[in-house]
């Protein structure tokens, strides 16, 4: 085996995002597939084929037993699966910790334009008064809201948070089924499931007699693989947890 390549392990690798994985990662320079993993293989596969980076697009029931077994094998792990609360990355760092040479990067998403803007709109909420997220996906996503959703609003709140700025204006008293959304960090966020959509988020902000809108379109699945590639080249130079691309952006080559 070529020692001089990254060997990969994917994981989900038989799902719509696993395959256009391993497509990726086979057409980029100095890396190669080693594992295809999916439901009911075993994990050991990785192991067993020299894999020093596994690539994770499962789904939230079985993302954090990959990670586990990744992180307790020496495994760097580039995870795009979604629903990780405090809660679970927190688990993540506690693994981390007992092997502190391993990198784990959890990413949103990994369409670069999607991180830029998250990017953006953390940079122009303190100076608007109101924002808001609407996030627009197909109707087999498992979470609500998107992980990416998740991750705007928490860059938001905290961008709010450093800026000192006032809560968010709204007058609604009344509201027992939730018709205006939910909340992440005290952001409203909206959630659309619809056919024939894949991933799209609008961030809407407003002030006195005017508002911007930031909206990213990720029109099909491979728009995502070269955030996966950086991804993949990148995470063993970070050990610990990482959340978010945008800490990669930087080291692109």
């Amino acid at each position: 085996m070529d020692t001089t390549m990254i060997n990969v392990a994917v994981f989900g690798a038989n799902g719509r995002m696993g395959r256009q994985v391993c497509d990726a990662v086979e057409r980029s320079d100095g890396m190669q597939v080693v594992a295809r993993i999916d439901v009911d293989d075993d994990p050991k596969a990785a192991v067993e084929a020299g894999a020093t980076v596994a690539v994770d697009f499962t789904n939230p029931d079985v993302v954090l037993g990959n990670l586990e077994f990744c992180v307790k094998n020496g495994i760097h792990a580039v995870v795009g699966t979604s629903g990780f609360t405090p809660d679970r990355t927190a688990r993540v760092r506690s693994w981390l910790a007992e092997h502190p040479s391993t990198g784990v990067l959890i990413a949103p998403n990994f369409s670069l334009g999607a991180v830029l803007m998250m990017k953006f709109a953390a940079q122009a909420a303190p100076l608007f008064e109101s924002v808001e997220i609407i996030e627009l996906h197909h109707p087999d996503k498992a979470d609500a809201p998107s992980g990416t959703a998740q991750r705007t609003a928490e860059l938001i709140a905290d961008a709010r948070a450093k800026a000192n700025s006032k809560p968010f204006p709204d007058a609604t008293a009344h509201d027992a089924d939730h018709h205006r959304g939910g909340t992440v960090q005290g952001v409203p966020v909206h959630s659309v499931r619809l056919r024939g959509l894949i991933a799209h988020q609008e961030v809407l902000l407003g002030a006195q007699g005017e508002t911007l809108t930031l909206r990213h379109d990720s029109l099909d699945r491979i728009s995502f693989m070269p955030g996966v590639v950086l991804g993949v080249r990148r995470v063993a130079q970070h050990p610990g947890l990482t959340v978010g691309l945008e800490h990669y952006l930087d080291q692109q080559s």
